[in-house]
């Protein structure tokens, strides 16, 4: 027994030994050095990545790992590299509640992006503010979010509705006509779209003729075309994206609706146009980032790496939003030398991008009362026949700074509340 008992010590005292030879071993050999460029700082993203908004989610994502890839390269964020969580909310409030819970208090992130889909972005946000995680909202438009449900560590890159619609209202009412209705897709986000063209309608002196609500994922506009066509108006709005606004506009089409009524719309996606035949691409819109940009910084090398990323696609303006709410974040942390949400906020108060991120004209910058990025609106027409490249399928006419469009910080109804 005693001989049994020495012998347990022993060995006791030889895996002390041996642990803290290993210690020393490792503090002096390169794996230290592997383990401590392995502490990564983690970034969550809540996207839809499947359903009516997959294709413009799965771009999102791409823009992101692009600007993960780019900041590691150059050193990461504090001498840390990225890295990118991506989880699909799947255009359901509670999963995209549960998936920013996990990420948070599960897998540790310190940073939250998302969501497409603006009532998930809006509960997503619910969260993040009780967490005390910076967020970005990446493509989610609907006004509240930079609004009267504004946070203080709450930021948004796409436009609000309200700037979509303020870019392009008057051209639709002086080319096309004074009499609107609306195809409006039943959430969050089409209300405050449809909401804001109203206005402008309403204030250029116009009559809306009707608007017809329709569920996130439909398939079938038929019902809904009828009593738009039987309104007689000049102009047929079609505000639902993705496959919905594929769908739609494929329909107009082919019961030739274009023909009898002008038809166009507060926003357009290139997935959308690629996505649709070419008799349906038709109207007056505006995009919120585009890739043809002659003779602007950086446009043309952020195209040519996107292509080698995306098998040969162009970068869409949903590329460049997840691309920017990663660059946004690592930027401000390099420069405030903190990951502290709080800190980071305050900075990014009037914070402007430079050049390589922002590709664009327009001086970009997030508003400090609000948290709004201030991005442009490039307004034109769709294109049934493109005159180069298969994907220039959008002519733009004019770029309009986003200053220009939005409403000012004391209008939007947000007052931020600090954490004490």
């Amino acid at each position: 027994m005693k001989n049994e008992i020495h012998s347990m010590k022993l060995d006791r005292r030889t895996v002390i030994k041996t642990a803290v030879a290993a210690g020393v071993a490792q503090i002096a050999s390169p794996f230290v050095i592997t383990a401590r460029a392995a502490d990564a700082i983690k970034i969550g993203m809540v996207d839809p990545l499947t359903g009516a908004y997959a294709a413009v989610a799965q771009n999102e994502v791409i823009g992101a790992k692009f600007a993960v890839e780019q900041i590691n390269a150059k050193g990461g964020v504090l001498g840390r590299p990225l890295e990118l969580l991506v989880e699909d909310s799947a255009n359901d409030v509670g999963t995209g509640v549960q998936k920013t819970r996990k990420l948070i208090e599960r897998d540790q992130v310190s940073f939250i992006i998302g969501d497409v889909n603006s009532g998930v972005a809006q509960a997503m946000a619910q969260v993040t503010a009780e967490k005390k995680i910076l967020h970005i909202v990446s493509g989610g438009h609907t006004d509240g979010i930079t609004g009267k449900d504004c946070k203080w560590n709450l930021f948004r890159v796409c436009n609000t509705t309200r700037m979509e619609a303020n870019s392009v209202s008057d051209i639709l009412f002086n080319k096309y006509g004074k009499k609107w209705h609306f195809i409006t897709p039943d959430y969050a986000f089409g209300h405050t779209l449809q909401q804001a063209g109203l206005a402008n309608l309403k204030r250029l002196g116009g009559t809306m003729t009707g608007n017809e609500l329709t569920p996130l994922g439909t398939t079938d506009y038929s019902a809904y075309l009828i009593k738009a066509r039987a309104a007689n108006p000049d102009v047929l709005l079609v505000l639902p994206q993705g496959s919905d606004m594929v769908n739609c506009l494929k329909q107009i089409a082919q019961f030739g609706i274009d023909k009898q009524i002008h038809v166009a719309g507060l926003q357009q996606e290139l997935e959308s146009l690629e996505s649709m035949p070419p008799e349906a691409r038709v109207g007056i819109w505006m995009f919120e980032w585009y890739w043809k940009q002659p003779g602007v910084a950086g446009v043309e090398q952020f195209v040519a790496d996107i292509r080698k990323r995306s098998n040969g696609k162009v970068p869409t303006a949903r590329t460049w939003f997840g691309f920017t709410s990663v660059q946004t974040y690592a930027l401000v942390a390099n420069q405030e030398k903190s990951l502290d949400a709080v800190k980071l906020a305050k900075a990014l108060g009037n914070f402007e991008l430079p050049a390589e991120v922002k590709l664009q004209p327009n001086k970009v910058y997030y508003r400090a009362g609000d948290h709004q990025l201030m991005t442009s609106s490039f307004v034109g027409e769709a294109l049934q026949k493109p005159a180069g490249d298969p994907e220039d399928l959008f002519r733009v006419d004019q770029v309009v700074a986003g200053d220009k469009v939005s409403p000012a910080e004391s209008e939007t109804g947000c007052t931020l509340q600090w954490p004490a």
